[in-house]
């Protein structure tokens, strides 16, 4: 039954490979449940119930992207949204977690359009590859600083803006360990490393007297408090459309990028390059964001750690199915979830910045037309706080630049269209 459905023979893998890939996708992205939470917790958002929500959201869209698009990749809540979500959107612009998580919603439903109607294709293939690479390096640096904050490495300072932390606290020592330690287990190719890092440094907190052990196991939490909760109707003010810009934007990005890595390291493109299956693949991503803002999240997208799975074989949707059985049974850990403490999993953010960073090597450096706006995009972001304003320097800078250069070829009427958007926002909207 599971050949005939999920094609396996027609793949080359069979049943035991394709649970091993699942545990190991699982293994290598687990970190979420435990990171997640402790971020949108700091908007006043009740931690078990974003960790249950955390879960099924994971699991809702990790399923539908195996049953509907039989793919090996696994989909939970993303890592620089929820940043963006907590520091920008709520902290920054005092927007409450409630209309936060409408525009998730919002956003959710605009990608479900795009991806029904083509118009994915359209808006990405006319953003300069050179952004869309600084894009992702923004978001990295900004998940590396919030990470140096909560372990102490980074603090604030009046007369430098921000200078070294304590690094004699044993908490901070404690980060710093973690980060090497994932590091050191990547670098030999073992498989969790992320989460044997965050245990590691959690139970030797909990062994020093600097965190309390809640448990291990109990019955799942109740997802009342942010059940229903977004508010649809405060996230349509005209404010907040450059909000909902940003969660479709970067989720846009973020999961065409990890659909196509992922599915070209597992041999799983076309003749021509192109993915098959993709409405339904994106089907399953837009239909995860507005569950998953309903049930009380920010934006779900596609795990490039997914790529763990398909490296030991995993070829087909029976892995990601592994997965999201995997992210239902997580649900009866939130005790150990809410003994994590926030430097245990600030090494698991440092190490995404890194992962997420080295798209500029891509660049093309020897063309300032096209490295200046690159890096004003990736510097923009830690240092405004804000993945927004990153980006909108992005797309300003770009467009000004070309035109001031004599290459007005380059720009495309999209790319004009969204850094006049951009400019309008900041001269009545900021």
């Amino acid at each position: 039954m599971l050949d005939a459905f999920f094609k396996l023979k027609e793949h080359g893998t069979d049943v035991k490979t394709e649970v091993i890939a699942g545990f190991t996708t699982f293994l290598t992205m687990a970190y979420i449940v435990f990171v997640n939470p402790s971020i949108l917790a700091l908007t006043g958002m009740d931690f078990n119930a974003v960790f249950v929500a955390t879960c099924l959201a994971a699991a809702l869209g990790t399923a539908i992207m195996a049953l509907v698009a039989n793919y090996p990749i696994a989909l939970a809540p993303g890592m620089g949204l929820n940043a963006y979500f907590t520091f920008t959107v709520v902290k920054g612009m005092g927007v409450s977690w409630q209309v936060a998580l409408g525009a998730v919603f919002v956003s959710g439903i605009i990608f479900l359009i795009v991806s029904l109607f083509k118009v994915r294709e359209a808006i990405v293939n006319a953003i300069p590859h050179s952004l869309k690479l600084a894009i992702s390096a923004g978001v990295g640096m900004f998940l590396a600083i919030i990470a140096l904050k909560n372990a102490g490495v980074v603090v604030g300072s009046p007369a430098t803006l921000v200078t070294l932390g304590d690094i004699h606290s044993p908490t901070t020592l404690l980060a710093i360990f973690g980060f090497f330690l994932i590091i050191a287990l990547e670098y030999r190719k073992i498989h969790g490393s992320i989460i044997i890092s965050i245990l590691a440094v959690t139970a030797i907190s909990i062994a020093l007297g600097l965190s309390e052990f809640k448990g291990v196991f109990s019955a799942p939490p109740s997802m009342a408090p942010t059940l229903m909760q977004m508010d649809i109707v405060g996230a349509l003010n005209v404010g907040l459309l450059g909000v909902v810009f940003v969660f479709f934007f970067v989720d846009l990005f973020d999961t065409t990028g990890t659909l196509v890595g992922v599915s070209h390291r597992a041999g799983l493109l076309d003749k021509d390059g192109k993915l098959p299956r993709l409405k339904k693949a994106l089907l399953a991503d837009s239909v995860a964001i507005t569950a998953g803002a309903a049930m009380g999240t920010s934006s779900t997208t596609a795990y490039i750690e997914s790529a763990a799975g398909t490296a030991v074989g995993g070829r087909t949707g029976l892995t990601s199915l592994v997965v999201a059985v995997l992210f239902l049974l997580a649900l009866w850990f939130s005790p150990l979830a809410a003994t994590v403490p926030a430097y245990a999993t600030a090494p698991a953010l440092c190490y995404v910045a890194v992962l997420m960073t080295r798209g500029l090597a891509e660049i093309e450096w020897n063309d300032l037309t096209e490295s200046a706006p690159a890096v004003m995009t990736a510097l923009a972001m830690p240092f405004t706080f804000s993945i927004a304003d990153g980006i909108a320097f992005g797309f300003i800078s770009y467009a000004v630049i070309k035109l001031l250069a004599g290459r007005r070829e380059d720009l495309s009427p999209a790319v004009l269209i969204i850094a006049g958007l951009w400019v309008v926002k900041f001269a009545f909207f900021h």
